[in-house]
C-alpha cells in the first residue's frame, strides 16, 4: 500500500482494515520518515514499513513542498522504533552507488529500493528514445559525422508523466512532485547487479562481517564532510 503521504489518518485506517481482511498476506505500507509513524503503521498491521520522502532521484517533493527528511536518519530512527516488533524496513530513495546501499543496510534497512540505479536498462520497460547528434569529427567529404545515442525515459511516481499515464492526468489543484528524465541506455542489468553485489561483499570484508546481518553489527558511522577523493572524478 503505497502513498506519498503515509501520515494521513485514513491511510493508517486502511492498512488496519486490509490486515484484518487479509491476515496471511505480506503487507508493505508507506511512505513515512519518522519513528512515531513507522510504529503506527507497524501497529496497524504492516509487515514492512517503507521509509523515504523526497529522497528519490526524480523526486521534487522537497523543492515543491519543503517537506522531507534526511534519508539515512529516517531509516536509522524508523528501524530503531520497530526493531522489537518484528517489522521490517525498506529504504526508498537516496542510493546512488553500491556504497550507499551498504550504508542503508547498516543504518537498519532490511530492503533497499533502487529506482534510479536500475533505471536506464531495457529490462525496466521504459520508453526507448533514439537521438542523433552532430559530432566535431569531419568525414572525407567535409561533413560533420552524425552519432546516434539511445536513452530510456524515467519518471517519478508523483510527476506529471506518471499522473497522465496512470491517473488520467494531473489535477489542477495539485503540483507535479517528480521529474521526467532521459537516462543514457545502460549496457547490461547483470553488470549493474554484479557491481552492486561486489560492493556489498567488499563492504562486509572491510568491517569483518560474514554476511549482511553481521554488517549491521560490525560497522559504525563517523560524521564527516567528504568521503572520497574527486580529483579525477571527471576522467574516463
Amino acid at each position: 500500500m503505497d502513498v506519498a503521504n503515509g501520515y494521513m489518518a485514513h491511510f493508517v485506517d486502511r492498512v488496519r482494515e486490509f490486515r484484518e481482511e487479509n491476515p496471511g498476506i505480506v503487507l508493505i505500507a508507506g511512505n513515512v520518515v519518522t519513528p512515531e509513524q513507522a510504529m503506527a503503521l507497524a501497529e496497524a498491521g504492516a509487515d514492512v514499513v517503507k521509509v523515504g520522502i523526497g529522497s528519490g532521484s526524480v523526486c521534487e517533493t522537497r523543492t515543491k513542498t519543503g517537506v522531507g527528511y534526511p534519508q539515512l536518519s529516517a531509516v536509522s530512527e524508523c528501524a530503531a522504533a520497530v526493531r522489537y516488533s518484528g517489522v521490517k524496513i525498506v529504504s526508498d530513495g537516496g542510493c546512488i552507488t553500491p556504497g550507499d546501499v551498504a550504508k542503508a543496510l547498516v543504518a537498519g534497512a532490511d530492503f533497499v529500493m533502487l529506482g534510479g540505479m536500475l533505471a536506464g536498462h531495457r529490462e525496466g520497460g521504459g520508453k526507448l528514445v533514439t537521438k542523433r547528434y552532430r559530432t566535431n569529427e569531419i568525414d572525407p567529404d567535409g561533413d560533420s559525422l552524425i552519432e546516434e545515442r539511445q536513452f530510456i525515459e524515467f519518471y517519478g511516481m508523483s510527476s506529471k508523466s506518471a499522473n497522465e499515464k496512470h491517473y488520467g492526468g494531473l489535477k489542477e489543484y495539485r503540483a507535479s512532485e517528480g521529474r521526467t528524465v532521459q537516462i543514457p541506455l545502460k549496457p547490461s542489468l547483470d553488470e549493474t547487479v554484479l557491481d552492486l553485489l561486489g560492493g556489498l561483499r567488499s563492504a562486509c570484508t572491510y568491517v569483518g562481517a560474514r554476511n549482511i546481518a553481521q554488517l549491521r553489527q560490525r560497522a559504525r558511522f563517523v560524521r564527516c564532510n567528504n568521503t572520497h577523493n574527486k580529483v579525477f572524478a571527471g576522467g574516463s
